[in-house]
């Protein structure tokens, strides 16, 4: 028993003066912080010793009680794995993130590690839409699909007639490039060469990883965009299809977004699930409400406010190009993450040869602002602005872009304008 454990012990002092005074015959010796916690326990223990008052007698049965629990007490080492920290497995299509952030994937694999896991739970994400070419479709499909995969109630508000008809080409989960690496043999797991001293405690936690082998909840998935989603995925799920229409003002669009996302509230226990809010060309001119500029950014400022107190996410596309500038720039300020997609056109010579890999392009995506939640620490990006790809004509990719070699018949160089040169008409290397 160490000296750092007495001295918690109230009153401990004074009840060994009591001691010694009640005993005549027994006297403190004058040694150490060791060889005096070996004298107190043999006092603490001695029968002979008589005390006069009860509250001695209750506190040296205090004394007795916090020897026996600092015996007791099993030694915890610092390679111990500290398992109730770990969140738990039993919650699919949920990431945990730093400073208590919980991400949801956007059901691009590329863009959740762009965004640095996805998008946090509580955050508005817009889209700008681009008029020549739907690309932001293909955002919003990923979105949906990624959450009914993962049982996750869904919101769709689109400007169309028969908004569950749009369910319909959602694509379907395909192979995913991580098949090899997550198809491992057991077996080959179990021996694996570690150190003797370590053995022990991977046994002492054996059981709970055997035990959670089996439930295997994937984050993201690859979706085939030839494939629709299959029927088991649609069935059974909470799924509100609302047309905007002929919807003369936002209130019953707000009422419905506020009596979805009361489902989800934010406490400080467990997630049980997360919501998706998903709607499309929010300022269209097919809608009745589509002059109301100020009512619209009203709508937009309340469904901020009621999903940073709820554990959903809403993604909101709309065209940037119906907006007066001045309201552009308002919605763009109103989101946590902003995004836009921009088309390319099959014929331009001079940015094909720009870039490389321009015959694979299917558009651009240029991320403006990334969602700072529980930090304000800024988020520095690599790049912005990325390609996108269609690999094998079915996964949705996105790359950085590269710029294609200079040809020399150009008339110009890497020895003139690039740094390190090998070129001859320079004699020293730039840097």
């Amino acid at each position: 028993m160490s000296s750092g454990r007495l001295t918690k012990v109230p009153n401990l002092m004074k009840i060994t003066s009591n001691l010694a005074r009640k005993t005549p015959d027994l006297k403190q010796p004058c040694l150490g912080w060791r060889a005096r916690d070996h004298w107190l326990a043999s006092v603490a223990g001695s029968r002979k010793c008589t005390l006069d008052s009860e509250s001695e007698r209750n506190q040296l049965e205090r004394v007795n009680n916090n020897m026996a629990m600092a015996t007791s007490k099993p030694r915890t080492s610092s390679f111990s794995r500290n398992l109730t920290a770990v969140p738990s497995p039993s919650t699919p299509g949920l990431k945990y993130g730093p400073n208590g952030t919980i991400f949801i994937s956007s059901g691009i694999p590329d863009l959740d590690k762009i965004l640095g896991g996805g998008f946090p739970l509580g955050s508005l994400v817009m889209v700008m839409e681009d008029a020549e070419a739907p690309h932001h479709m293909l955002l919003l499909r990923n979105f949906m699909s990624q959450g009914l995969v993962h049982k996750q109630p869904l919101l769709y508000a689109s400007p169309s007639k028969d908004p569950k008809g749009f369910l319909g080409t959602l694509p379907t989960p395909g192979s995913s490039k991580d098949d090899k690496s997550r198809n491992r043999d057991p077996e080959h797991e179990n021996n694996l060469r570690i150190a003797w001293q370590y053995k022990k405690y991977l046994g002492e936690y054996q059981q709970h990883f055997d035990s959670n082998r089996d439930v295997k909840h994937e984050y993201c998935h690859d979706f085939d965009l030839r494939k629709p989603l299959e029927r088991h995925f649609l069935s059974g799920q909470h799924i509100d299809c609302v047309s905007i229409l002929d919807t003369p003002t936002l209130a019953a669009l707000r009422d419905r977004c506020a009596t979805f996302l009361a489902q989800f509230p934010r406490n400080d226990g467990g997630i049980s699930s997360a919501g998706r809010i998903a709607i499309q060309s929010f300022c269209a001119p097919q809608c009745k409400y589509s002059n109301m500029e100020w009512d619209m950014l009203s709508f937009i400022r309340s469904l901020r406010s009621m999903i940073r107190s709820s554990n959903a996410v809403a993604v909101v596309t709309f065209p940037p190009s119906l907006l007066l500038p001045s309201f552009s720039r308002r919605w763009q300020h109103m989101a946590d993450t902003l995004l836009s997609v921009r088309a390319i056109p099959d014929e331009d010579k001079e940015l094909a040869k720009l870039l490389t890999g321009y015959q694979d392009m299917v558009g651009l995506l240029n991320v403006h602002k990334v969602a700072r939640i529980n930090t304000q620490v800024p988020v520095i990006l690599d790049a912005t602005t990325f390609s996108i790809k269609l690999q094998k004509r079915r996964f949705l990719v996105l790359e950085c872009l590269n710029q294609a070699p200079i040809d020399s018949s150009s008339g110009s160089s890497y020895g003139t304008s690039a740094s390190c040169s090998g070129s001859s008409k320079t004699g020293t290397l730039d840097f």
